[in-house]
């Protein structure tokens, strides 16, 4: 029986100041799609008001417009991302912001995975570094050089 090759599961959770979720980040996260890079699983809009309030927002709806190339995401839901999630995600918000919640495939590793599978291989660890971390590493590298 053949299996299915997939590239690793990501999810990703931005939160921006309350106005500031814009069409530049999901026009973005849409050339990565087009482009093959990654595959969305799963998007959800999860607003935060300032009293502490959760509310998602329905991607699908008119007034989705406002969050720009985001809407067009309306419907990205695998069943991968489940309502504890959501609740975990929303529970790391601050009062007045909005997030992203995005569960994301990386399709450009399959062909490395189908290849290391066909060779025997096993992931035995895996570890990501946020891009935060890394850049403030590397600003200590310069500063210190």
């Amino acid at each position: 029986m053949a299996v299915d090759v997939h590239g690793p599961i990501d999810f990703l959770l931005l939160e921006f100041p309350g106005d500031r979720l814009t069409g530049d980040t999901a026009r973005a996260l849409m050339d990565l799609v087009e482009r093959g890079v990654i595959r969305v699983y799963d998007l959800v809009v999860i607003e935060m008001g300032p009293d502490g309030s959760v509310r998602l927002l329905d991607l699908a709806r008119p007034e989705a417009k406002e969050l720009g190339v985001f809407a067009e995401f309306a419907g990205a839901r695998s069943g991968l991302l489940g309502d504890e999630d959501v609740r975990e995600a929303s529970a790391a918000l601050r009062p007045g912001t909005v997030a992203a919640l995005v569960v994301y495939e990386n399709t450009w590793a399959v062909p490395f995975v189908a290849a290391a599978r066909a060779s025997g291989g096993e992931v035995v660890a895996s570890a990501r570094i946020p891009a935060t971390d890394v850049m403030d590493a590397l600003e200590a590298l310069e500063a210190t050089a």
